[in-house]
């Protein structure tokens, strides 16, 4: 027995002795997270120009990671604010609050702007308005809010678009940074919200003056005219024009306007090579990806998104767009492999909304769809309301198709906002393009199917939202007979990508239904967080090695 003791101690002895070997620790999570969003990225584009694309950009996201090709908005208005809340709250505008771009705030008597902040100002700028801007009208917190509780605050989280909401409402309330484009100076500016100057590495990019650069360059073709086979011609009457063309058709040459210098540059793929060049700027600057925990950059192109708009998805200028982006997010993803590594960072993409087909493009191809003219609703609403209720002022305001109705002289006169609905669907039915006119407060009661009807509910905030709601038929907008809009419950406004690649992504695919809601709690999987405060989507656990 006491060989064995003494022959167990020297074993212990020596083994103690002996050069230990660490074990290795598995890594926790990517250095980066990057999350894209792309402004008016139908999920058919993804397809689309497929072949025309590079390796590096969206097919090295499609063929090295996992893609969701089902991916829709379980909300109705389809809109830049809302989309960009919804994607990095995992909420929908019923609980996160950004029912549109714009509401009426009953309370104030005012409109409100997604992201308005009078108590804050500009950094960056000698434009005052341009600043006065922060997070504080979102009501929930954000997968990037949960990233800087997770770490106590250590994880940095920077927020970049050209848009002020496209880079405000994703980095969420506890964001080191939000930086967004001055079209009038050509900065990159913030707001106090954030800090009280720009950090030397944003001056120092604000004085290559890269907009007056490209400003002089022009919008050129990537590729021969002869090889844009999934466009229509250069020059049809539905294509709005350039601020400074004649006409719709490429080259373009690009002149300012007074007071809005940059402007024109934004609605180029330009204003996509500025984006970008700012996040890798911003990634930099803030030694991004290197500082031992896990930092999340929200970065939004909102360039086609401007184009869109005013020439619509099935021109020339949209899928050179398209090709250019494809090229810049090679060049984004050839800079993480050597600044972060690569396999150690993680990328989704998706996009706020998609869009409708060119009503002329539609009329063209006997597809169905037009225009309703808002100026004859607006007359229609106005003439029933006086005849049927005496003439006074029964709405107050007019806000993503919605009206919003004035309660108190509502109760005064003894009506209801079910009469004021039901007499406006008796007048506006006969109209073209109208689809139905619903109470927003009762629309388990109302005459709507239950896919749509659960949409708007999904949209609908008591504090926020309006009365009573216009819909429209597929196809159909408000608008003028030039470009195209969004903001429907229909699937081309709903269908957009949700593509994930990197660190801790499998490769693969499905084909089953999931939610933009979906997008922040898979990341949140992914991190090991928790996720935000109003999330009601699933993570998409097949995704997740």
């Amino acid at each position: 027995m006491f060989l064995l003791v003494v022959c167990a101690a020297q074993l212990g002895i020596a083994a103690a002795q002996a050069p230990q070997k660490k074990a290795s620790k598995p890594a926790s999570g990517p250095k980066l997270v990057v999350g894209i969003v792309v402004d008016q990225m139908r999920f058919d584009y993804l397809y689309r120009y497929y072949d025309q694309y590079t390796e590096g950009g969206f097919k090295r996201m499609m063929n090295e990671g996992f893609n969701c090709r089902n991916n829709h908005y379980s909300y109705a208005i389809t809109v830049t604010a809302a989309g960009h809340s919804s994607i990095y709250t995992g909420s929908v505008p019923a609980i996160n609050g950004i029912v549109g771009n714009e509401w009426y705030d009953r309370a104030t008597g005012q409109g409100v702007y997604c992201v308005d902040d009078s108590t804050v100002s500009t950094v960056g700028s000698d434009n005052v308005s341009v600043g006065k801007m922060s997070p504080r009208n979102l009501y929930s917190s954000t997968v990037t809010d949960q990233l800087r509780i997770a770490s106590n605050f250590r994880s940095k989280v920077v927020g970049v678009s050209i848009k002020d909401r496209g880079s405000i409402l994703p980095a969420g309330h506890a964001a080191n940074a939000s930086y967004w484009f001055d079209s009038r100076t050509g900065n990159w500016v913030t707001s106090t919200y954030y800090m009280d100057e720009l950090p030397q590495w944003a001056t120092d990019y604000n004085n290559k003056k890269k907009p007056a650069e490209y400003l002089r360059k022009g919008w050129q073709l990537l590729l021969p005219a002869k090889e844009y086979t999934q466009s229509t011609a250069d020059d049809v009457p539905w294509e709005g024009i350039l601020s400074g063309a004649k006409r719709p058709v490429f080259p373009y040459e690009l002149a300012g306007t007074a007071g809005n210098a940059f402007e024109v540059i934004t609605n180029t793929p330009w204003g996509n090579t500025l984006t970008k060049e700012m996040a890798i700027e911003a990634i930099k600057g803030e030694n991004m990806g290197r500082n031992g925990e896990t930092d999340f950059l929200a970065v939004s192109f909102s360039t086609p998104d401007k184009i869109g708009h005013r020439v619509g998805p099935n021109s020339i200028e949209q899928q050179d767009d398209f090709l250019k982006l494809d090229r810049e997010f090679a060049d984004l993803f050839n800079f993480l492999d050597s600044w972060v590594g690569k396999g150690e960072y993680t990328v989704f993409l998706s996009a706020d909304h998609g869009v409708a087909d060119v009503p002329g493009f539609a009329k063209a191809n006997k597809l169905p769809g037009g225009l309703v003219s808002g100026s004859e609703v607006k007359k229609v609403i106005q003439q029933t309301l006086d005849t049927k209720f005496g003439k006074a002022d029964y709405i107050v305001a007019d806000e993503n198709h919605q009206l919003y109705l004035n309660h108190d002289l509502l109760a005064e006169k003894g009506f209801t906002v079910n009469q004021v609905k039901d007499a406006l669907k008796q007048a506006l039915l006969p109209m073209d393009g109208i689809a139905d006119i619903v109470n927003l407060n009762e629309l388990n009661n109302g005459s709507l199917n239950g896919y749509q009807a659960e949409l708007f509910k999904n949209n609908v905030h008591a504090k926020r939202s309006g009365d009573i709601q216009i819909i429209i038929q597929p196809g159909y907008l408000f608008g003028n007979t030039t470009g195209t809009s969004h903001g429907t419950p229909y699937n081309y406004d709903t269908q957009v990508p949700f593509v994930m690649f990197g660190w801790g992504v499998k490769k693969g695919e499905t084909l089953r239904r999931t939610s933009v809601c979906d997008i922040a709690p898979t990341i949140s999987a992914l991190l090991k967080i928790l996720p935000p405060s109003g999330n009601v989507g699933e993570p998409v656990m097949e995704a997740l090695k």
